[in-house]
């Protein structure tokens, strides 16, 4: 008896999702790379390889990958808090984990700003202990933290959410502390959820731009991201020169998450098994 489908068949189907696919995303990436080969390498390498080039990469990566793990640490917390207790406010604590979602990104800007310079609420409290946050690499990871944190909040809670507390009781019966019970019991089976969490986190950090440009003070070699840095070549009406460094941002992006996603296959297998 022939399976009854509700949507159109195999062919229509993947016809209708390659051409979405062409237009939404190949066609622009391959736009990025046939302008970019526009330029000669010795153009190319000189764009992309300037001292002021490499401070950006090496801000941008890094703040994105120090966010990211920040956000897989304390948003593993915060999805277990949400749902393994019951406490007053849950619902509005949990409501505004998804701020950073619909809070438009220049808004989340300008208030860490506001929040964090030398004589915001909190940062003129600390600024006379020798942390300054705002107009500093210091914010921009401050930023990226903030806009990260639900993809691993909501990454990680409904698979928390279908972990059976029997396991846990099993281990504690046989046994187990708290911390052999977390390592060996529950970790295994959250790990490729955080792996997401933290991939969609990183991914969402590289790119970002609205909740950065305010709080980062843009210094030369200091604070600069490489996003502002194809803003400025555009401003210059240097097209070729904006889609060399978006390249090499697509590249770099591509590979780290490839290796994460390779990362999130093994430890799949090696949980199944």
């Amino acid at each position: 008896m022939a399976q009854h489908r509700v949507l159109s068949g195999f062919h229509l189907s993947l016809g209708y999702t390659l051409v979405y696919l062409s237009l939404i995303v190949l066609i622009p990436l391959s736009a990025v790379f046939i302008k970019t080969f526009s330029l000669s390498f010795a153009e190319f390498w000189e764009i992309i390889s300037s001292p002021r080039m490499i401070a950006s990469y090496k801000l941008t990566f890094g703040a994105s990958l120090g966010a990211a793990l920040i956000n897989a640490v304390f948003g593993l917390i915060f999805a277990w808090v949400l749902v393994r207790y019951e406490f007053f406010g849950k619902k509005l604590v949990d409501a505004l984990v998804d701020l950073p979602f619909a809070l438009p990104t220049a808004v989340a800007g300008i208030a860490l700003t506001a929040i964090y310079s030398g004589n915001g609420w909190l940062g003129q409290y600390l600024e006379p202990l020798g942390i300054k946050v705002a107009f500093t690499p210091l914010g921009v990871l401050v930023a990226l933290v903030f806009i990260g944190l639900p993809f691993v909040v909501r990454t990680v809670q409904p698979v928390l959410q279908d972990l059976e507390t029997e396991l846990e009781e099993a281990a504690a019966s046989l046994g187990a502390n708290r911390w052999q019970t977390f390592r060996y019991v529950v970790l295994p089976i959250l790990t490729p959820a955080l792996l997401t969490g933290f991939a969609l986190a990183f991914a969402r950090a590289v790119g970002e731009y609205g909740s950065v440009i305010f709080i980062a003070g843009n210094i030369p070699m200091v604070s600069e991201i490489t996003p502002l840095m194809i803003i400025t070549k555009l401003e210059q009406y240097d097209y070729a020169g904006a889609t060399s460094i978006a390249v090499v941002m697509l590249v770099i992006s591509f590979i780290l998450l490839l290796a994460i996603n390779v990362l999130q296959a093994w430890t799949t297998r090696r949980g199944s098994r």
